[in-house]
């Protein structure tokens, strides 16, 4: 269920919703893709990122996708990156020049611009569905 019924538009519960918007879910569609088809990063490193902002961004459709992200992970570039997307969610603010130089520890300029990009686009997909009350699937009626 969500406060907004969906629409036609699109594939999951989270395209139908934003289908009321055909124009703007054409290219929202085609950027999540550009996240995903790239090389800097794998899809299950995206993934881990993914859940981390979910729980963080409160949107319970994301949360139920896959859970919390794995604990315990020995990928220090993956802890480093899940680091940042918690500090990055709970306040993009805090992220200061000390932040991005930590980050330049493990990954490259282009990395981590892609890096943040990411959680930006991850956010505000999140908190566009948690506002309009997008729940898990097995919820919906």
């Amino acid at each position: 269920m969500s406060i907004i019924p969906l629409s036609s538009h699109g594939n999951t519960p989270f395209e139908k919703l934003l289908g009321h918007a055909p124009e703007i879910l054409a290219p929202w569609g085609l950027l999540e893709a550009a996240f995903f088809n790239q090389a800097a990063f794998d899809l299950d490193f995206l993934e881990q990122i993914r859940r981390a902002l979910a729980y963080s961004n409160q949107c319970k459709y994301c949360m139920a996708k896959a859970g919390p992200p794995e604990e315990n992970q020995e990928d220090i570039r993956l802890k480093t990156a899940l680091r940042f997307a918690n500090k990055f969610s709970i306040s993009h603010l805090s992220i200061d020049a000390n932040e991005i130089n930590q980050l330049k520890e493990y990954f490259s300029d282009s990395e981590i611009v892609e890096l943040i990009a990411f959680c930006s686009f991850t956010s505000a997909s999140q908190r566009f569905g948690a506002v309009l009350g997008l729940e898990p699937m097995n919820v919906m009626r």
